[in-house]
């Protein structure tokens, strides 16, 4: 017998009816439930105001790890500075951590007291 052929016995069941033992009824489709998967939770990357970093230098900082047009940093550099702080991103915590770890390390290589946090969304 082929492996198909087991396969195919193994998912038909012969079901137990008032008439046992009469007729040939094989019926059923052997039917498994997955598990229904989960997304993961989501992390907002937020920028913070201070009274040091150049405004120019946020600018550069959401251009270069945020991939935002030079257009879109410059309105949420000035949102950071009006409103003391902007949601930059929405990312799983793995790339939100690392996002806030590359703008942390490249302020402080520049000597900026830019900070950088994430939240659960």
């Amino acid at each position: 017998m082929t492996m198909q052929g087991t396969m195919t016995r193994m998912a038909q069941t012969r079901m137990a009816g008032p008439n046992d033992g009469e007729g040939d009824d094989l019926t059923g489709v052997k039917t498994e439930t997955r598990p229904k998967t989960k997304r993961p939770p989501l992390y907002k990357v937020l920028i913070l105001n201070d009274d040091y970093t150049p405004m120019e230098f946020v600018v550069h900082v959401l251009e270069r790890f945020f991939g935002l047009s030079h257009a879109q940093a410059f309105e949420i550099m000035l949102t950071v500075h009006k409103k003391g702080l902007a949601v930059v991103g929405v990312f799983s915590y793995e790339i939100a951590e690392t996002k806030v770890a590359q703008v942390m390390d490249f302020a402080q290589r520049h000597q900026h007291p830019l900070q950088c946090t994430m939240e659960r969304e």
